[in-house]
């Protein structure tokens, strides 16, 4: 068989990438490529640094061509070779690749382990759960309700970084161009925090990243707009905190999504938050009108669902047109 499945068997694999995250998440005993990433950023990071001592923000920017560099290279010719091996196998690896840069599973699974904890009022393991979800400030210092607030923050951020903005790359141009998303999130995960070791360091990463997720962020806010009406949360009020908090200073991709989360909930998010021992102040986003509960975890996760059904034949069909237009083309 020829190559040719590259182009009419996208959809069908992002289908199949969809169900094989749905049903399987990411089990820990399987290989994943985010691991990969981050041992090739480490040990870049601590190469670059001591060749180019004092020049932080080139050895960021050479760091960052690397990976993104490797990242395309390798995934295109384990794509490539799959499909000229075989059209059958070329759609198994496709879904295959498709489904390791899919989150929504894991996410539900970290949610609800918080949501568990909460109920069973079990700080010290509701704690130890939104750690290793990651990015959402010290964890000791945390109370049981800002640890409920910092997990329905991390589900709304990562409804656009880990379901939409997976399935918009994956439909614009395959698994290489979705793993090359996955490296720049990974990237700026690692490399993006305000503290001295990474601050010139972590700027390219950061920059790439806002830009890469400037479309994807604005596109899930706005499924997540359509799945609140659906699932009968408060959609108007989401469309009034969303035009209003949106770009609440400092401006950031995730405050799309969190805006339109706060405000479909009726909960506000943001505020203080402890990094590396320092208080930051977060832009407030939605209205308190009641505090934070248990259900809001249940209630953020059902969102991230109804908006990635809502998305799925659009990302098929973007990746049906695209087909065609490369099959002519050819």
């Amino acid at each position: 068989m020829s190559s040719s499945g590259i182009f009419y068997l996208g959809p069908p694999a992002i289908v199949l990438s969809f169900f094989l995250d749905m049903f399987l998440g990411h089990p820990r005993w399987i290989p994943q490529p985010v691991r990969g990433m981050g041992l090739v950023i480490a040990k870049g990071t601590e190469i670059l640094r001591r060749l180019l001592p004092g020049k932080d923000g080139i050895a960021g920017t050479i760091l960052v061509i690397l990976v993104a560099g490797l990242t395309l290279a390798l995934s295109t010719l384990v794509f490539v070779l799959a499909y000229q091996l075989n059209t059958g196998v070329g759609f198994v690896v496709h879904g295959i690749m498709g489904w390791q840069v899919l989150a929504a599973r894991s996410l539900q699974r970290e949610s609800m382990q918080v949501y568990e904890r909460a109920r069973q009022n079990d700080l010290a393991g509701a704690r130890k759960v939104v750690s290793m979800m990651g990015g959402r400030g010290d964890p000791a210092s945390l109370s049981m309700k800002q640890v409920i607030k910092a997990t329905v923050e991390t589900v709304a951020e990562r409804i656009s970084l880990g379901v939409i903005g997976p399935l918009f790359f994956l439909a614009l141009g395959g698994p290489p161009l979705a793993m090359l998303y996955q490296a720049v999130n990974t990237m700026d995960s690692i490399l993006g925090y305000k503290n001295s070791p990474y601050l010139d360091f972590g700027r390219a990463a950061v920059q790439l990243d806002a830009i890469v997720n400037w479309l994807p962020a604005r596109l899930s806010a706005r499924l997540m707009i359509g799945a609140a009406g659906i699932l009968n949360l408060n959609a108007k009020n989401a469309v009034r905190v969303y035009k209003r908090d949106r770009n609440k200073p400092p401006p950031s991709n995730s405050g799309h999504t969190e805006a339109v989360a706060a405000g479909a909930l009726g909960i506000a998010l943001g505020g203080k938050a402890w990094y590396f021992g320092k208080l930051y102040e977060k832009p407030m986003r939605g209205d308190a009108t009641r505090p934070v509960n248990i259900g809001d975890i249940l209630s953020s996760t059902r969102l991230m669902y109804m908006s990635t059904m809502l998305f799925l034949p659009i990302a098929c069909i973007i990746s049906a047109i695209l087909s065609v237009i490369i099959m002519v083309r050819i």
